[in-house]
């Protein structure tokens, strides 16, 4: 089905969509892509309220591939892509996960994936509560951390994973919406969704989800432009056999292993494009 097809049959099924039954053990939760209902103004207003809670109510987890250049006569490459999940855990279920494996690792062992894309950088930011971790959500253009921030800054491109729900995104339960100013990232991730049989609407359509606020951490890229992809709660919920914290990373399904190969090849595309070179 070509894509403009497509989207005309996830409109006509958008509110059956809205009203359907959610897949798998994960409820619906509220939509998360304002700021409207946040609590802390920023990373760092989170950060100095909960003052020593770091590792009990949230936690920080990423990694820097080590970069090298000690030679003044030659010229070594710029990091091309960070994965970030700014609302991990139990924040925005599933984004965690899919953040560690979009970036080459096995969400429950960390081993590297030997799918030949090789590993990118990423970042994330939990919620470990019980309950309550709508709480800790910091709207993606409120996120100060500085080593997000600087990892965003210190990357070609950057892919940000999010959730919301079905209603918000107006769509079948099961879909994912593209957005982020990287216009050849998105054309890149929206062929290779169609390819693995993922539905998709454009962030173009959406404006709480389109990612195009140039504050948004997947836009403070060295080229000033990056991806964004919101989840429904359906989808995530069909990537998972155990939907709890503990469970999901060694519970992955056939769901969740073709959005990462989606989302991968897209990336390793993008990285081979004449768009992510910079003087």
């Amino acid at each position: 089905m070509n894509p403009a097809s497509r989207r005309t049959v996830l409109t006509a099924l958008a509110t059956a969509a809205v009203s359907g039954p959610l897949l798998g053990t994960l409820t619906a939760s509220p939509a998360h892509a304002t700021g409207d209902l946040d609590i802390y103004a920023s990373n760092t207003d989170l950060y100095t309220k909960l003052a020593g809670q770091e590792g009990v109510e949230f936690s920080r987890r990423y990694r820097r591939h080590e970069y090298a250049d000690h030679s003044p006569a030659q010229r070594y490459p710029y990091n091309r892509t960070t994965v970030m999940a700014m609302h991990g855990g139990g924040i925005e279920t599933g984004t965690s996960e899919l953040c560690l494996a979009i970036a080459g690792y096995h969400p429950a062992t960390l081993a590297p994936l030997a799918d030949g894309h090789g590993v990118f950088d990423y970042w994330m930011f939990e919620g470990l509560r019980s309950s309550g971790n709508r709480d800790l959500h910091v709207t993606a253009k409120n996120c100060d951390d500085h080593v997000a921030v600087s990892m965003a800054a210190s990357s070609l491109n950057v892919l940000s994973l999010h959730g919301c729900t079905a209603a918000q995104a107006g769509t079948v339960p099961q879909a994912v919406v593209v957005g982020g100013l990287n216009t050849r990232f998105k054309t890149l991730l929206k062929a290779e969704f169609d390819t693995a049989g993922i539905a998709w609407r454009d962030g173009n359509e959406l404006p709480d989800l389109a990612g195009v606020n140039t504050d948004n951490p997947c836009n403070r890229t060295m080229l000033a432009k990056g991806g964004q992809l919101e989840l429904t709660t359906e989808l995530r919920a069909a990537m998972f056999t155990v939907n709890t914290r503990a469970g999901r990373a060694g519970s992955t399904t056939e769901v969740f292993d073709r959005f990462v190969g989606a989302c991968r090849t897209a990336i390793t595309k993008l990285e081979k494009g004449t768009d992510q070179i910079i003087l």
